[in-house]
């Protein structure tokens, strides 16, 4: 008696184990839920894609600063030049200086195409001048 007992009560567990599992899966793979799925695995790649653009932005200019201070780019007026480091592989004269001075703001004062003066030319006028903007 205890033996069919035990039996009875095991296929009884083992019927409901399976029905839930079984269940389990069908939720998910309905419409709705395969749905959200998709959504929460497009928002997570959305977030890597986004933190590897911000890695990548914050490298490159990293990199623009490295080379700005090799090649003297980045110096200022008044200042005492950055010790000049030639690039590697060459070891060539230093880079001649540019024809003209930046302000502290970022414009062109010496050859006058930029002043300091504020100038009516453009949708910024009187902003610091931007390389990037004339193209």
């Amino acid at each position: 008696m205890f033996r069919r007992t035990f039996w009875f009560t095991a296929g009884v567990g083992a019927g409901v184990w399976a029905t839930t599992k079984v269940n389990r899966k069908l939720k998910q793979l309905t419409p709705e839920s395969l749905a959200a799925q998709a959504a929460g695995k497009a928002v997570d790649a959305g977030h890597r894609l986004k933190e590897i653009a911000v890695d990548i932005r914050a490298q490159m200019a990293q990199r623009e600063a490295e080379l700005g201070d090799a090649l003297g780019l980045n110096e200022r007026p008044g200042l005492p030049p950055a010790s000049r480091r030639p690039a590697v592989g060459r070891g060539g004269p230093a880079p001649a200086p540019r024809p003209y001075a930046l302000t502290d703001d970022g414009r062109r004062t010496d050859d006058g195409r930029r002043t300091t003066e504020n100038t009516t030319e453009g949708p910024a006028a009187g902003a610091p001048y931007n390389r990037n903007e004339d193209h």
